[in-house]
C-alpha cells in the first residue's frame, strides 16, 4: 500500500491542532486541501480516522493510535531529511514560531528583518498566540515566552531586551480631571482599562517599590482581550477614558509625544525579558539551528 507522507503529515496536523481550520492557520495551506488529504488517507486505509461535526473534530480510537505512533516517524523523517541542509551553502526550509502579541510587536520587529536578510533561503511563519499552548502539538519548531510560562524540558536562550517593566499611563486631560495617583492604591478610586487573557482571567495590577510588591484589581469602562486588543486600550486611555497598564516599551511613544503621562513611575515593576525555548531532545531543524545562532551571536555579529 502505498501512501503520500504529505497525506499523513496533514493527517497530524489536523489532529494536533483540533480542527481542519486551526490546523489550516498553523500549516499555511487551506482547509480544503487538509480535509482532501485526510479523506484520502482514510480511503487508502479503509477506516475512519476523524469524527467530524459542524463544531469539532476529534480522532476516532484508531485515528488517535495512529497520530500517536506516527508523530516520532514522521519527527524523524523531518530530520532524516533536514540532514541535506546541513551540506547546502545557507539553510534552508521554513522556521515554525509561537509568540506572545507583545513580543511579536516590541521583540521581532529588530530580529526578523536582518535575520531574514541573513537567510533569504528560510521562510518564517509567525503564529501569534497569548494563551500558553503546546508548541510541538501545535506544529511549531519553537516558540518564545516569558520564564514564569517555559514548559520543563526545554531549552531558552534569552531573546530581546534582557529586562523589561510594566508602566501605566493616562492622558494629561484625564489627570486633570481626576488627578494625580499617588500610591497603586489610589487606583481603586480611578477609571482603569483592563485586559483579560483568553482563558478569561483578568491579571491583577502588580507594582513593586523597596521590597513591598502590591497586586491591584481596579475597575474601569473598559475590558480588553490582553495583545489582540491592547492598541484600543492604549488609544482610549490617549483619548482620556481613563489609565491603562501595559509593556513601558508599548508606551513609550506615546510618553515621549505628551499624549499620555507616565503614573507610579517609581512602583513599575521590572522582570525578565523573554526567551526562546524549544525542545532539549529533539533534533533541531537546521532552520531553527540558524535562528538560534542568530540570537545568541546578535543580529550584528551574523
Amino acid at each position: 500500500m502505498t501512501t503520500d507522507f504529505q497525506d499523513l503529515f496533514a493527517f497530524l496536523s489536523v489532529t494536533r491542532a483540533g480542527g481542519f481550520r486551526e490546523a489550516a492557520r498553523i500549516s499555511g495551506q487551506s482547509a480544503s486541501s487538509l480535509s482532501e488529504a485526510v479523506r484520502r488517507l482514510e480511503a487508502r486505509l479503509g477506516v475512519r480516522l476523524l469524527n467530524r461535526t459542524t463544531r469539532s473534530v476529534s480522532p476516532t480510537e484508531v485515528g488517535a493510535r495512529l497520530a500517536e505512533r506516527l508523530a516520532p516517524a514522521l519527527g524523524e523523517v523531518e530530520a532524516a531529511l533536514d540532514v541535506v541542509n546541513h551540506f547546502r551553502d545557507r539553510p534552508s526550509g521554513t522556521l515554525k514560531l509561537n509568540v506572545p502579541a507583545s513580543v511579536s510587536r516590541l521583540v521581532l520587529p529588530s530580529i526578523v528583518p536582518p535575520f531574514l536578510k541573513a537567510y533569504p533561503e528560510i521562510k518564517l511563519q509567525i503564529i501569534v498566540e497569548d494563551s500558553f499552548v503546546d508548541m510541538l502539538a501545535a506544529g511549531c519548531d519553537a516558540g518564545i515566552r516569558y520564564d514564569e510560562r517555559l514548559e520543563q524540558d526545554m531549552i531558552a536562550v534569552p531573546i530581546g531586551p534582557p529586562t523589561q517593566r510594566f508602566a501605566a499611563g493616562a492622558s494629561p486631560e484625564y489627570l486633570a480631571a481626576r488627578g494625580q495617583p499617588l500610591h497603586p492604591r489610589d487606583l481603586l478610586n480611578h477609571l482603569c482599562l483592563r485586559g483579560q487573557f483568553s482563558s478569561g482571567s483578568i491579571p491583577a495590577w502588580e507594582f513593586e517599590r523597596d521590597g513591598e510588591t502590591l497586586l491591584i484589581n481596579p475597575t474601569g469602562p473598559l475590558m480588553v482581550r490582553l495583545g489582540a486588543a491592547a492598541d484600543l486600550a492604549v488609544d482610549s486611555a490617549v483619548g482620556g477614558l481613563g489609565i491603562v497598564y501595559l509593556f513601558e516599551e508599548w508606551l513609550q511613544p506615546h510618553f515621549n509625544t505628551g499624549a499620555l503621562v507616565p503614573i507610579l513611575e517609581p512602583w513599575w515593576p521590572r522582570f525578565t525579558g523573554p526567551f526562546l525555548y524549544y525542545p532539549g531532545r529533539r533534533h533541531l531543524p537546521a532552520p531553527l539551528r540558524a535562528f538560534v545562532d542568530f540570537i545568541r551571536n546578535g543580529p550584528g555579529n551574523t
